[in-house]
């Protein structure tokens, strides 16, 4: 009872558990790194029977003190270098600990050539439950005469051991958690074990390395990595704030291979490599699976074919000239309006009036007239081709807020959105390829299209609600258009070819050199 009313074994007491914890924590990592080759089911039991023989190690190490002391003893001498009972299990461990550093570190870094299987190959649990048991003797014989040498009753050194092995105990899950979400947590730990190998080692050979310089390069290497783990975290969360959907698109392409502007242009001013493989896949089928992840967050206003090149039927327009624009138009289905498109009279079919003045031999747009679909601008393709897919083959008019017809779109649009172009009898491709980097492009090509034709992904803009290359190109503009205005655009010019009235419906494009670029 009166070493409990002791200060001095107070303070004793409280010193040693904090060095046993400190020494102990080395123990503690490799037991993390070794139980996180286990199936996750063991890891827990192999945790709790690693500590729990290493508190049975060090009590029963302090109940034989007495042996113990006989440790520093020599034994025999080579070249005349005397070795103890405790050097020899220094140096062995320290020997162990190297090897055994040095293989994980291999394993992790080089990795292994595994063949493909649907399930993870675990270690055994004996094997890994054995290498605790190796370690365990190796960390108790240090931690043990650190506590013969700080304390001189035996009740407080067994006291401390126990305390510092529950708080262990407590640590060791969270600790093995945070170690399996980290590599480089896994890597840097593995590294302290290296320099601690190195010290074991030596000081079994005689040479003395002094704890405080293996703490400070340890204390200094975690102070380096807490804040690569800051910045880490604020690089995820950074990227957290882009939707779920963005993140996903953007790391399939660049599985597929598909690069940034910015990628390619690093990559052209960084050395070639002659080994580089060529991508596995063609530019084809990466712009096919970008048009299909984009397809989701994109309006029928940015597919859908403007109105100044609808084809539409004017009931009030004389009965030849729309038979002779059904007999010349390719399409199927036409809008139908007295006097323009605004007055809307519905959908008529190609052939229901063709059949009429076969029959009748007279046009009769009236009675073939069926109900029109409208949708607005603003609908998600996604939800515009569910409403196209009820329509049985019929075309949708788009809307915009004031109900004004803005264009029309049909389930070729949206195949073209993913597929590319697929151009009728009466029309020629959007963009077309003049000469290497000379492109001529129609004024209402959808941007989407366009950056996947020039290998650029910086044509949209945030600040400009445009879905054509005429719309950006008008919105850049400080005045109206005009043959031959030209704007430059994330390495390429773009110049005015032809015009409407006010409206741009031809442009050339030439990607600009680089050192018009750096200028």
């Amino acid at each position: 009872m009166d070493l409990l009313f002791d200060p001095n074994v107070w303070i004793g007491l409280l010193t040693l558990v904090v060095l046993e914890i400190v020494l102990g924590i080395d123990n503690l990592i490799f037991i993390a790194i070794l139980a996180e080759k286990l199936p996750p089911q063991q890891r827990d039991r192999a945790r709790v029977i690693g500590l729990s023989l290493a508190l049975l190690m060090r009590l029963g190490l302090l109940s034989i003190v007495s042996w113990l002391v006989t440790l520093t003893a020599p034994l025999f001498s080579i070249a005349g270098m005397a070795f103890s009972g405790r050097d020899l299990i220094l140096l062995l461990g320290g020997l162990f600990l190297l090897f055994k550093a040095t293989s994980e570190l291999h394993e992790r870094l080089e990795g292994k050539t595994h063949a493909h299987s649907q399930s993870k190959a675990y270690a055994g649990f004996g094997v890994v439950v054995a290498q605790i048991v190796v370690l365990d003797a190796v960390f108790s014989l240090d931690a043990v005469i650190t506590a013969v040498g700080m304390v001189d009753e035996l009740p407080v050194m067994m006291a401390a051991v126990v305390i510092s092995i529950g708080i262990m105990l407590w640590a060791s899950k969270p600790l093995t958690r945070f170690v399996s979400a980290h590599p480089t947590v896994v890597v840097l730990c593995l590294s302290f074990l290296l320099m601690i190998g190195l010290s074991l080692t030596a000081e079994g050979l005689g040479f003395h390395i002094p704890k405080g310089y293996l703490y400070a390069a340890i204390g200094f290497s975690i102070v380096i990595e807490f804040f690569n783990q800051l910045a880490r975290r604020s690089i995820l969360r950074n990227e957290a704030r882009l939707p779920l959907r963005d993140r996903t698109a953007e790391a399939v392409l660049r599985i597929l291979g598909a690069k940034r502007q910015a990628d390619e242009v690093a990559g052209d001013m960084a050395p070639a490599d002659e080994s580089s493989e060529p991508p596995a896949f063609g530019a084809e089928e990466r712009n096919m699976v970008s048009g299909v992840l984009t397809l989701g967050e994109r309006t029928v206003r940015t597919i859908m074919t403007p109105r100044s090149d609808i084809s539409w039927v004017d009931v009030d327009d004389d009965p030849a000239k729309t038979i002779k624009m059904l007999r010349d138009t390719p399409h199927s289905f036409f809008p139908a309006g007295r006097g323009d498109l605004d007055t809307l009279l519905g959908v008529v079919r190609a052939k229901d009036l063709l059949a009429g003045v076969l029959d009748t031999g007279r046009l009769d747009v009236a009675a073939s007239l069926r109900q029109p679909i409208v949708i607005n601008e603003l609908t998600g393709v996604i939800k515009a081709m569910e409403t196209l897919r009820n329509s049985h083959g019929q075309l949708a008019l788009v809307a915009d807020e004031y109900g004004t017809i803005q264009g029309l779109v049909t389930p070729i649009d949206i195949l073209e959105a993913i597929a590319g172009e697929f151009p009728d009898e009466d029309e020629q491709p959007s963009i077309q390829a003049l000469d290497e980097g000379y492109w001529r492009v129609s004024g209402a090509t959808d941007l989407h299209h366009l950056e996947q034709e020039l290998g650029t992904g910086s044509l949209f803009d945030d600040d400009i609600d445009v879905s054509s290359i005429a719309g950006l190109v008008l919105a850049r503009l400080d005045s109206l258009p005009e043959p031959g205005s030209r704007v430059e655009i994330d390495g390429f010019e773009f110049e005015v070819a032809e015009l409407q009235g006010r409206r741009i419906t031809q442009l050339r494009v030439r990607k600009l050199p680089d050192d018009d670029m750096a200028a």
